[in-house]
């Protein structure tokens, strides 16, 4: 009984649209940690993308206010940054609905410090039409959590989430 309650609290999150990428869950973005469930109290366990993350308290209230909705009992949000998020937490399906979206996602196993360094930009994919002609244009695109680039090929200026 209480396992088939949990299972419908991670039904009602993966409802929850990541506020900067409403293409995404707050599921699918890997920052839904825990669930736990007592008579009196639902805790949800979160950790943000990025300590400063203007989207977590979106996260928060929205995760609130949906499951105190559906008739959860009192919900609570404990924010944990250990161990930090990563992009690797994201799902199949949101790299899939980023790109589907038109932002390039994150690619898996990779970190975006190559541009501090020698090695400079790495070679980003374009949404778009797939090349791989892209030349980065900013390390910060509409969000701090993703880099600007452009298109040579097509013309199209992109986001790129950058990777954790």
């Amino acid at each position: 009984m209480l396992a088939d309650k949990i299972a419908s609290i991670w039904k009602i999150l993966q409802t929850i649209p990541d506020p900067e990428i409403p293409v995404i869950s707050v599921v699918e973005l890997g920052v839904i940690r825990n669930v736990e469930l007592t008579e009196t109290e639902t805790l949800i366990t979160i950790t943000p993308t990025y300590s400063g993350c203007p989207a977590m308290k979106v996260f928060e209230d929205d995760i609130i206010k949906t499951l105190e909705e559906k008739g959860f009992p009192t919900v609570k949000i404990k924010t944990v940054f250990s161990p930090a998020w990563t992009t690797d937490w994201m799902s199949e399906v949101a790299l899939q609905k980023l790109l589907d979206y038109g932002i390039a996602p994150p690619q898996k196993g990779t970190n975006d410090k190559g541009v501090l360094f020698a090695s400079g930009p790495k070679e980003v994919p374009c949404p778009q039409c797939k090349s791989k002609d892209t030349k980065l244009l900013s390390q910060f695109g509409s969000t701090a959590c993703k880099a600007a680039y452009t298109c040579s090929n097509c013309g199209e200026t992109f986001d790129y989430f950058k990777c954790i």
